[in-house]
């Protein structure tokens, strides 16, 4: 049996966006503002290692540091221009910045911090 930490601020930001995102749909905000990329954290006996889904989004608009224990992933994905003669029916994928802070699990070296982005995965980034 898995014992998981159990983190309730992590559900109370979760909940937080889903209001957001149904209070911005009805204001017809949808596709704009505040987004978080999903991520995956696993531990091997050498390495810590964090994948986050980061579509859309391109290298040079990403930043990858260490702070303390805490490992902050920032970028930004910039809207598509709109042509004027376009009318939008639907739009759910949400734009501009965001900034991602991951609790390590373990104590890093941020010497030793090695990632790839391929494919608008940022993925097997090994921190230890």
């Amino acid at each position: 049996m898995e014992i998981t930490k159990w983190e309730p601020f992590r559900e109370i930001s979760d909940l937080r966006r889903r209001f957001d995102n149904l209070f911005d749909s009805w204001l017809g905000k949808e596709g704009k503002g505040e987004w978080l990329p999903a991520i995956d954290l696993s531990e091997t006996p050498d390495e810590v290692i964090v994948k986050a889904d980061i579509p859309g989004v391109e290298q040079k608009d990403l930043s990858v540091t260490l702070s303390g224990e805490n490992l902050i992933i920032k970028g930004e994905r910039k809207s598509e221009t709109e042509e004027k003669t376009k009318h939008s029916h639907r739009i759910e994928r949400r734009y501009g910045a965001f900034e991602r802070m991951i609790k390590m699990p373990v104590a890093v070296d941020a010497g030793k911090i090695k990632a790839e982005y391929k494919n608008g995965v940022l993925g097997k980034m090994t921190t230890r």
